[in-house]
């Protein structure tokens, strides 16, 4: 696809706001609309999850309640998130037969089936989760402290329900070596072990461009 002019609408958590990075134009979907003359809009919100996080209440802000916040013309739509529904969700993981926001597969599926209403002539690309610091341990959800499995797991799920869909995956988990486990690594890329900072920006810019520029 040519990018040019396009306009792409990038929906996550804190990495798409911008934080870990030194300047805003660092942030990956800014430098996607500097290397390509894209139109680009962020509608990245801190702490923000796929799975609804206040069920009916006004002050929602899972990545479904905001799609009707985002731009009506969008020729592509970019989401990233999972990583805080492993580190704080309330919901369990589920199975690839969910339908309803009360899981972390019904919830991806929910979201994509919203943003294809919103968008039916519209690309949809997800994007897994990075690596982060904690990924092994067990997701420790509260209330209750269910344990819902590893970061894998959501990752896992993120590419089973956009594959239901045809929807083209940016596999940031396998395919990004962004891997705060690695002290190198994580002294390079991502000093917190959660928030890439401009160079771990760099790294998603460039596996992003890669599946954009062949749609």
């Amino acid at each position: 696809m040519e990018l040019k002019n396009k306009k792409i609408a990038f929906l996550g958590d804190s990495i798409t706001e911008g934080a870990g990075v030194q300047t805003p134009d660092s942030v990956y979907w800014r430098q996607i609309a500097t290397n390509t003359g894209a139109q680009c809009y962020g509608y990245g919100v801190c702490g923000s999850r796929i799975v609804p996080q206040c069920p009916n209440k006004d002050d929602d802000k899972s990545f479904g309640s905001r799609v009707g916040q985002m731009i009506p013309d969008a020729d592509v739509v970019v989401v990233f998130g999972g990583t805080n529904d492993f580190d704080h969700g309330y919901a369990a993981i589920g199975t690839i037969k969910d339908r309803t926001n009360e899981t972390f597969y019904g919830a991806c599926y929910c979201l994509i089936m919203r943003l294809i209403d919103r968008y039916p002539g519209a690309c949809i690309v997800m994007m897994t989760p990075l690596h982060r610091e904690s990924e092994e341990e067990l997701s420790n959800n509260d209330p209750g402290g269910r344990r819902c499995g590893t970061l894998f797991a959501y990752a896992q799920a993120i590419r089973e329900v956009a594959e239901l869909f045809g929807v083209p995956i940016v596999d940031l988990f396998h395919n990004c070596t962004i891997q705060p486990r690695i002290p190198a690594l994580k002294e390079k890329y991502m000093p917190d072990g959660l928030h890439p900072n401009d160079a771990g920006h760099v790294l998603i810019t460039k596996c992003l461009l890669s599946v954009l520029e062949q749609l």
